[in-house]
């Protein structure tokens, strides 16, 4: 038998976890659907051996990039809570000014039909489920927001105090990264966080990471009107006659065909799952692909510069927890050159490299441990440009091509150039390394965990499938809560935007059902998410 929902969500991260989880105590029937399966707790989650060599988590099979036809491997995975189990955990806003146009070194960044305004109190909503911690206004471009962050800032070790302190000496600004960790440092025995090496890039053993399943879909389930189906690949959507709504969900559960059906479908698998799923099913009103008369579903794939520089301490670097301290002087000016007139992009710390990942990542390298005790790494972000040819298409079988060329080297160049002329200021020797999954710096086309931009939204639906509501112009039942709608890619990580965007989904899911959300019922979170909540799988 089919089985009927008031509401299909289709994936189960950032996104789709938060529209589950806001559309919750509406008690609307919900049924959350999952590729992947629970990610199990087990000593290995924190293990850099069976994470980064033995690949032990690494379940999103191969792509094909449209350049040279070589198959290579994603950085996604499929599990309960997506992408964020494995994400670095910092949450940023976007800038006020990245809603307007942005003229860089190849091009424009557009415009977005919604202002800063518009999304304000969601990301103020969004900070509080999340639990992020920071101090508000230290960096000098923060925009403004409903007041402060929920969490006090997470203090910096020794070391890298030191780093702020120097940094601040060379006339930079740095400040506390936006962070979902869950730690109360006030009152460590309340923390499920430990504070470990193995944060940024790992799945957490102890839930202490605020996670799209600590944080929504595990709350989410506690309400009995929401139902999670867990190893359901969606395979193709099929519509009714008109073509003009959803009337079947189609998944492949254990190699065995289901079908269900909803009044509203969530589509939430990713920017470039979700792309592919509607370029996947065409139909006699669709031709081109559920939704895309425009011609637009697949295109403008956005994945950063992002680049990853490892740097070496002239004193051993004992830290543990890396990833506290963030710069963005860089972010719309080269503050060192007048005479630039492009933005450049965002310094933050990374996640702290141990003697595996040293070894991994630079096989050449002399004594990876003692390398290792005197590490310091940076990530580096710089925006890329919308490009029509960068995109996602797929096969008649649903196999996936991504074709994309990489844009505003130079600001990429200059970021770069610009942190090795600090080395000195901040007491490193000037040597850095670069990670070996990273080509010329950056991370190939296969480092897709910032992914956005191939189902952008807006007014005119010859250049955007989906409205302002993230409803597909084409498919009135039809909405899309990841960072497929983003117009452009900014510098700072998307997570906290596809959370707040969601929830904004939510809200106008909410109101075509006539319901209320949690949000918008006034329903608190938990201080603090209890680890023995989410079980052990």
């Amino acid at each position: 038998m089919t089985e009927h929902a008031d509401v299909i969500v289709i994936g189960s991260g950032a996104g789709g976890g938060a529209v589950t989880w806001a559309l919750a105590p509406t008690g609307k029937k919900i049924l959350l659907v999952e590729r992947g399966d629970y990610l199990r707790r087990e000593i290995q989650n924190w293990d850099p051996q069976a994470l980064w060599a033995d690949k032990r988590y690494h379940n999103s099979g191969q792509w094909t990039d449209g350049a040279d036809g070589h198959r290579f491997s994603p950085k996604q995975h499929y599990y309960v809570g997506g992408n964020t189990k494995f994400y670095g955990a910092i949450l940023y806003r976007f800038r006020k000014r990245d809603f307007g146009p942005v003229q860089h070194v190849d091009g424009v960044s557009p415009a977005w039909p919604i202002s800063y305004a518009d999304l304000a109190p969601y990301y103020d909503r969004a900070e509080q489920l999340y639990q992020v911690h920071g101090t508000r206004g230290e960096d000098p471009d923060d925009p403004p927001a409903g007041g402060p962050y929920p969490w006090p800032a997470i203090t910096d070790e020794p070391r890298i105090a030191q780093l702020r302190a120097d940094l601040t000496a060379a006339g930079l600004h740095p400040f506390s990264l936006p962070n979902g960790i869950l730690i109360d440092e006030a009152e460590p025995h309340r923390s499920a966080c430990i504070r470990c090496a193995t944060c940024d890039g790992f799945p957490c053993l102890v839930n202490g990471k605020a996670d799209a399943q600590v944080m929504t879909v595990e709350p989410a389930l506690r309400h009995p009107n929401v139902t999670l189906r867990t190893r359901a690949r969606v395979t193709r959507l099929e519509t009714d006659p008109s073509g003009r709504s959803v009337s079947r969900v189609v998944v492949d559960r254990d190699g065995q065909r289901e079908e269900y059906t909803a009044d509203v479908v969530v589509l939430a698998a990713g920017a470039i799952n979700s792309a592919a799923l509607l370029l996947a099913s065409a139909d006699d009103r669709h031709p081109a692909g559920l939704g895309n008369g425009s011609g637009h579903v697949g295109r403008h794939l956005m994945l950063h510069n992002n680049s990853g520089l490892v740097a070496f301490s002239k004193t051993p670097n004992p830290t543990r927890f890396q990833k506290t301290l963030g710069v963005n002087d860089f972010y719309w000016s080269d503050p060192f050159d007048p005479d630039w007139d492009y933005p450049v992009g965002s310094i933050q710390m990374n996640g702290k490299s141990d003697a595996v990942l040293i070894g991994f990542d630079v096989p050449d390298a002399r004594d990876p441990a003692d390398l290792a005790r005197h590490s310091i790494d940076f990530w580096l972000t710089t925006e890329d440009l919308p490009l029509d040819e960068n995109r996602v298409t797929v096969d008649r079988d649903g196999a996936i091509t991504l074709r994309y060329t990489r844009t505003n080297a130079a600001e990429v160049s200059r970021l770069r150039m610009r942190l090795q002329g600090l080395l000195d200021s901040i007491r490193c020797e000037q040597d850095v390394y670069e990670n070996r999954q990273y080509a010329g710096g950056q991370l190939g086309i296969g480092g897709v965990a910032h992914q956005n931009g191939t189902i952008r939204f807006g007014p005119d639906p010859a250049t955007a499938p989906l409205d302002l509501d993230c409803r597909m112009h084409e498919v009135d039942n039809l909405y899309v809560a990841d960072s497929s709608f983003f117009v452009s890619s900014t510098a700072v990580n998307p997570t906290l935007t596809i959370i707040a965007n969601a929830l904004r989904v939510a809200d106008g899911i909410a109101d075509r059902l006539g319901a209320r959300t949690a949000a918008s019922a006034g329903l608190p979170t938990p201080r603090q998410p209890d680890p023995a909540a989410s079980p052990v799988r």
